[in-house]
């Protein structure tokens, strides 16, 4: 071949030589711009076979990007006095046709037809103005949220948050009265009536109480996420009344017990009206408006404005409720065989003859009505019919029953512990006072 080459003419050669050359030079050109990587893992790939892309990773991303695109706004309404949700949704800008919808969604929805007043619901709206979410506050804890389907259906879920509960401590010496010193001690006024009720059966919070008196009290508030959301339950507390100390312990079955596991429930309250209305502590020798007496030997007087509730100390039956020119408005009940409480001068009665009535359930009102100068309650006991003194004799009536005696165990330690932060509490405030 190179032999039959060099016998051509000159000019054939130089041909020849020119399509070789160009030949070559397009033979070693890339089809594509060559590129360097490094390679790690490498997968060999089947010659001829058809390989799909990665469609669902890319519709999910190109879902999301719509979805952030989409624009929304948020209308809080506040539920007022004689609302209802007709009114709520049409003042969010939306239907009763919408409303039935929402609320026959699903039974979690249901729970939006219980709205109070002072509570909130958030509408949640696109840039079409439709409702795509609902949020209902439904306690400090618990959020209804509604939200809207791709179907043009709505689905409901409850959104939780934990509850932190923190012990707190209040203590303080009596120098006015009881409500006073727990308002500077820094309970609330919710707080206050627990501690009144609790003790309740022991003590006649508005005559037993003297200056110099002191209490203890170890309460749970409650916080979501560093926040304080309300208040929980007095779980130890100690009442120092005339030199004679009252403590109780809350168990796990909700009810009060002495340390020593006694039930602080009794038959009897030691009082029928609350102490917070009564207008004479510190007057343990307050004399009768009209007959002039101390501390009448038949009953006792509370002086309270008219309208202040009287409640009854203990279950029974009305058998008398009526009117005369001495007792005026006037209520006697029946407490088993044996017990008869009597309620005086009352401006209002609030039950009648041959009512069954519950401990602690509203009988009367405060009045002045009857042989009296001024508005008082008059208050008697009768034990086997004979007059008795309510302070005295609640000593000897029947209590609830103890601690079972399968938790006996437990409440002993239960109580141990906190008598313990109970004391040591004490000892820390009295020191930093000193």
């Amino acid at each position: 071949m190179q032999q039959l080459v060099q016998n051509l003419p000159k000019k054939h050669r130089l041909i020849i030589a020119s399509l070789v050359a160009l030949i070559t030079i397009i033979a070693l050109l890339p089809s594509q711009k060559a590129t360097a990587s490094k390679v790690t893992n490498t997968t060999a790939l089947e010659i001829g076979k058809r390989y799909e892309l990665a469609l669902e990773l890319e519709q999910a991303q190109l879902a999301d990007q719509e979805e952030q695109l989409i624009e929304t706004t948020q209308k809080t309404i506040k539920v007022k006095r004689g609302d209802n949700l007709a009114k709520i949704f049409k003042r969010a800008g939306f239907s009763s046709q919408l409303l039935h919808k929402v609320i026959n969604s699903n039974s979690e929805a249901k729970s939006l037809t219980k709205i109070h007043p002072g509570e909130h619901i958030v509408f949640i709206s696109n840039m079409q103005q439709e409702l795509v979410a609902l949020h209902y506050a439904v306690n400090p804890t618990k959020t209804l949220i509604i939200e809207k389907q791709a179907n043009d259906t709505f689905s409901s879920t409850y959104d939780i948050k934990e509850v932190e509960t923190r012990n707190e401590f209040a203590s303080a010496e009596i120098t006015s009265n009881f409500w006073n010193a727990g308002i500077e001690a820094g309970l609330s006024e919710k707080q206050i009536m627990q501690v009144a009720n609790i003790f309740g059966w022991d003590l006649d919070f508005g005559l037993d109480i003297r200056k110099g008196d002191s209490f203890s009290v170890i309460y749970e508030e409650k916080y979501i996420d560093g926040e304080h959301v309300g208040e929980g339950d007095i779980v130890a507390a100690e009442f120092v009344n005339q030199g004679e100390k009252f403590q109780t312990i809350l168990y796990k079955d909700g009810e009060y017990y002495t340390p020593e596991g006694r039930s602080m429930k009794k038959t009897f309250l030691r009082a029928p009206v609350n102490f917070k209305y009564i207008s004479s502590s510190f007057n343990p020798r307050r004399k009768h408006p009209v007959t002039g007496r101390v501390s009448a030997h038949r009953g006792i007087d509370y002086a309270a404005r008219t309208g202040t509730p009287v409640v009854s100390p203990g279950a029974g039956k009305v058998i008398k409720a009526g009117y005369n020119r001495l007792n005026g408005n006037y209520i006697f009940i029946k407490h088993g065989e044996r017990y008869v409480t009597k309620y005086l001068h009352l401006s209002k009665k609030m039950v009648r003859k041959n009512d069954w009535v519950k401990q602690g359930q509203l009988i009367g009102k405060v009045g002045a009505t009857g042989r009296v100068t001024g508005a008082h309650l008059h208050y008697e006991f009768l034990l086997d019919g004979v007059h008795r003194n309510p302070k005295t004799i609640m000593n000897k009536l029947p209590k609830a029953n103890p601690i079972s005696k399968k938790e006996r165990a437990n409440f002993a330690l239960h109580a141990e512990e906190l008598l313990l932060a109970l004391n040591t509490k004490k000892r820390v405030l009295l020191a930093m006072r000193n």
